[in-house]
């Protein structure tokens, strides 16, 4: 019974931050990116990304995937169900930070302004740092080993190989105000201390 409770917050859930990032995109479409820097890796960590939040999808609404179930304690789920929601209002805020400045691939807008207010007053990466936290919440709300953990097996690919890509373009960017900002904020998370 408690798994299908879980299998429904996980899927309002994934509605709700999958209207966030539609709200986004839709409000800035008709912005042109100005320089585009997305390589061939960014479109296949993309569509990577996407399964991992597909497959989830087939365990919610089929029984196709339950060979691989696991059990949990029901406390577990509601952990996960807290910290899905902390990843959508995390993703919702930063998006309303960066404004205009989001994009959907790595790029930037005509007149893009290094954003350090809001969330980004203290997180570089608050995005990444959202998708980090659905990835922990998918396997606690889903006990099942591929449904579970695809979302995390689809981001880390993604974080270790296209932050450092953004950092080093923020940085020929926005040079020493960008090597400032790294000094004061962390990178998924506050600095405890500088």
């Amino acid at each position: 019974m408690a798994n299908s409770i879980f299998k429904l917050i996980y899927f309002v859930e994934l509605v709700l931050i999958s209207a966030v990032r539609t709200s986004a995109t839709v409000k800035y479409r008709r912005l042109s990116t100005a320089e585009d820097h997305t390589t061939r890796q960014d479109l296949i960590l993309l569509f990577i990304n996407g399964l991992g939040m597909i497959i989830p999808l087939l365990f919610v609404f089929s029984s196709s995937l339950d060979f691989f179930n696991y059990t949990l304690p029901d406390w577990t789920g509601w952990i996960g169900a807290v910290l899905f929601a902390a990843a959508a209002a995390l993703l919702w805020k930063t998006h309303q930070d960066l404004g205009r400045n989001w994009t959907p691939s790595l790029g930037f807008r005509q007149d893009h302004s290094l954003v350090t207010k809001g969330i980004f007053k203290t997180i570089r990466h608050p995005m990444y740092a959202a998708h980090l936290l659905w990835a922990i919440a998918q396997p606690l709300l889903l006990h099942n080993w591929i449904a579970g953990f695809s979302f995390l097996a689809a981001f880390l690919p993604q974080y270790l190989l296209r932050v450092n890509d953004e950092e080093k373009m923020m940085l020929n960017k926005f040079g020493a105000e960008y090597r400032e900002y790294i000094k004061r904020t962390g990178r998924l998370v506050p600095l405890i201390w500088k």
